[in-house]
């Protein structure tokens, strides 16, 4: 990280030096850039456009920038140290600003709530500053609007996106929410389904590869990757969990603020020993396939990275039927899937492949062959850049 802060008081002169050469320099205004699902998405983007491509990235939230991390030596980037902030009141005055800070860009890409003002600033003040063609980024909702979405932010998005020249969603649910809750037109709307490189996940982890946790050749685990937040509900996987075999574990990567919580549930159930919490650990294709099944006990999500992830390493999968899991798995893999919210059947779920490895291993083959013919990364990479490309007038980004 350390070489990349120090692009941060050279980011007026790279953005004209870039123009200058003729590469494109795309902004990024993100809610968060956290290592989570849509910020890794954006970085494998960016990876994949290569050294022709300029980004700058802002984060509503500055000190939360790890995906940085991932983003390949080669690729120009930097980091805007005077970016007006995303947050705050939504008044002319500050609108204003933020849409000058705009200027000068070939493409502005904002993600999620968080990055909801840029987008209404574009809105009233793009055409008349000359601003470049904005598309949106929506991949789910916080705890704020887990049972309704709040009215004052449906009418929010509908004006705010008013010019946009994209609306990316990706789920067929968000797809709906955007149609109808946000009254987007047909043809702004873009369905893009996540997609990873499933290749990776093909190679047999090593029994060592998450940090400070070995696996035992008698251990079996339950295995999630998760941010530690309450909308995971990660203590509800902890007691659907409780009441498999001795020699199951449950393993949580992530981090986050209800890692406490998690720990506490563990304790009071008397399985804490049965628990590990290694943190968060990059480049999940080094170790899902040490899981003997992965599980999302969430209470909100729309079309999770890390259920492909499983998939992609042959593990069999255990989740509440939100977002668009149950289309995402197996058809074998679906009567798994249980209604959102019941605890009682996530648990039986677990308990039923718990106890056949020759299930597990038929619906873990079963998941793989899906997401290699369905979420391979090279179709979402693909349907991004055409959707770029064509925004900014290009043949073809990268």
């Amino acid at each position: 990280m350390a070489r990349r802060v120090t692009k941060l008081a050279r980011t007026g002169a790279a953005r004209a030096g870039q123009a200058k050469e003729g590469r494109p320099h795309i902004l990024h205004l993100h809610s968060t850039f956290a290592a989570g699902g849509k910020e890794l998405r954006s970085v494998r983007l960016m990876n994949a456009w290569g050294p022709n491509v300029g980004h700058s990235i802002v984060s509503a939230v500055p000190e939360r920038m790890e995906a940085a991390h991932h983003i390949l030596r080669a690729i120009p980037v930097a980091y805007p140290a005077n970016f007006p902030s995303l947050a705050g009141r939504p008044t002319l005055g500050r609108l204003q600003k933020l849409a000058r800070a705009m200027k000068g860009y070939d493409l502005i890409l904002t993600y999620n709530w968080g990055a909801i003002d840029a987008v209404m600033a574009h809105t009233l003040f793009g055409e008349a500053m000359g601003l470049p063609p904005l598309i949106h980024h929506e991949d789910g909702f916080n705890e704020d609007e887990l049972k309704r979405l709040k009215k004052r932010r449906n009418w929010y998005r509908r004006i705010a996106l008013g010019r946009a020249s994209g609306l990316v969603v990706p789920s067929q649910k968000l797809e709906e929410i955007a149609l109808v809750d946000w009254a987007q037109p047909l043809g702004r709307v873009k369905h893009i389904p996540n997609g990873i490189a499933t290749a990776g996940f093909a190679k047999k982890p090593r029994s060592d590869a998450l940090r400070g946790v070995i696996k035992r050749k008698a251990e079996f685990w339950v295995g999630t990757m998760a941010g530690l937040r309450k909308i995971k509900n990660l203590p509800r996987l902890v007691r659907a969990f409780a009441g498999l075999p001795e020699e199951w574990r449950l393993v949580i990567v992530g981090e986050g603020p209800e890692e406490d919580a998690i720990r506490a549930e563990a304790d009071r159930l008397d399985i804490g020993h049965r628990l590990h919490l290694p943190g968060f650990v990059p480049d999940p294709a080094n170790y899902v396939g040490l899981f003997d099944i992965f599980a999302l006990s969430s209470d909100s999500e729309q079309f999770p990275i890390s259920v492909i992830e499983a998939m992609a390493a042959g593990v069999a999968v255990v989740a509440p039927a939100v977002g668009d899991i149950l289309e995402m798995v197996a058809p074998a893999n679906g009567p798994y899937i249980s209604t959102a919210g019941d605890e009682a059947s996530l648990a039986g779920s677990l308990r039923e492949l718990a106890a056949s490895a020759q299930l597990r291993a038929s619906l873990g083959a079963a998941n793989r062959e899906k997401a290699r013919a369905q979420f391979d990364e090279k179709s979402m990479i693909e349907a991004y850049r055409r959707l770029y490309s064509s925004a900014m007038g290009r043949a073809k980004l990268g």
